[in-house]
């Protein structure tokens, strides 16, 4: 995989990265805290797709609700997350409604039938984001593949498909620089994964940037510029897509690696930790063939272009 391309603005945007800094998102239970996010820093630059993946539940959802502000009440967040001048962790809801969401920074949902108005077709939710958005409805249904017969259905009468491609375009009408599609090719055949793949990497190639949270390795091989894989709520390693997954450095990314279908096929051994109960040290040293008593501290993530957060790397 290639290098991302030099940023450009997106048809027009300014151009603006992404910059994360040691954010940590922790929810408070009655008698536990769920630690979701821990310590992460991640930058996004226009004119690259970063795939950020991990099994369920290691904080890449949460993450993603945190840039947006759509974390619950009982949500606790710590460090940065810089839009240009813009802390999306410390700014209003008003702000992000008003400047961030669908503007900056568009969002495709996990399962996004579930989040279409049931009782409105898909033209006039669209027609209604691009009012409220400045944008162009029929160019982004075009973007996104959609004729304009599909675009009278209600949500009911679309295939996963077109659901999928409705929410890609109300999530580009718009035009934010920076696209966050969650699990986006959950339940699609070969043909609609690869052509929103292509998609993502039509708009990256554009000066756009993607951020995409997947399950789907093969995926992110694909087209991901650089690869970030979390496990229980920290970055562990990040570096270019191929190197990650063809020479991983943490023993969690090569698991994960050897466990794709045309590779060993061989499942992680064990489970997850709880988010409520951290080690102290590495995480992942219970499911490690690896750890030593030197795992019992917590290692740090290199900074270097390909890091890894490991006492004894790959």
């Amino acid at each position: 995989m290639a290098g991302p391309a030099e940023p450009q603005a997106a048809h027009g945007a300014d151009v603006v990265n992404l910059e994360i800094d040691r954010l940590s998102v922790r929810f408070a239970l009655t008698g536990a805290t769920v630690e979701a996010v821990n310590d992460v820093s991640l930058r996004i630059r226009p004119g690259e797709c970063v795939a950020l993946v991990g099994e369920s539940g290691c904080g890449k959802t949460v993450l993603a609700s945190a840039l947006l502000g759509f974390l619950p009440g009982n949500a606790e967040t710590r460090g940065t997350a810089k839009l240009g001048d813009t802390d999306l962790i410390a700014a209003t809801d008003h702000e992000l409604a008003t400047k961030i969401r669908g503007r900056q920074i568009g969002l495709i949902p996990q399962s996004p039938a579930s989040h279409l108005t049931p009782v409105r077709t898909a033209r006039s939710q669209l027609e209604e984001a691009a009012r409220v958005l400045g944008g162009d409805a029929v160019a982004a249904a075009e973007r996104a593949g959609l004729e304009p017969e599909h675009l009278d259905r209600y949500p009911h009468e679309l295939s996963g498909g077109m659901a999928q491609r409705v929410a890609n375009a109300l999530a580009l009408v718009g035009n934010p620089w920076l696209l966050i599609a969650d699990e986006p090719t959950t339940g699609l055949d070969r043909d609609l994964v690869d052509g929103l793949l292509d998609e993502f990497r039509r708009l990256v190639d554009d000066g756009h940037a993607v951020l995409l949270i997947t399950h789907d390795l093969a995926a992110a091989h694909r087209i991901a510029d650089r690869i970030a894989v979390m496990y229980a709520g920290r970055i562990v390693e990040i570096g270019p897509a191929h190197e990650v997954l063809d020479n991983s450095r943490h023993p969690y990314s090569r698991g994960l690696a050897n466990a794709l279908p045309d590779r060993a096929f061989t499942p992680v051994p064990g489970q997850p930790p709880l988010l409520t109960d951290l080690p102290a040290g590495c995480a992942f040293a219970p499911r490690c063939d690896q750890a030593t008593p030197i795992c019992e501290e917590r290692p740090v993530l290199t900074d270097d272009p390909h890091a890894v957060a490991c006492h004894l790397p790959c």
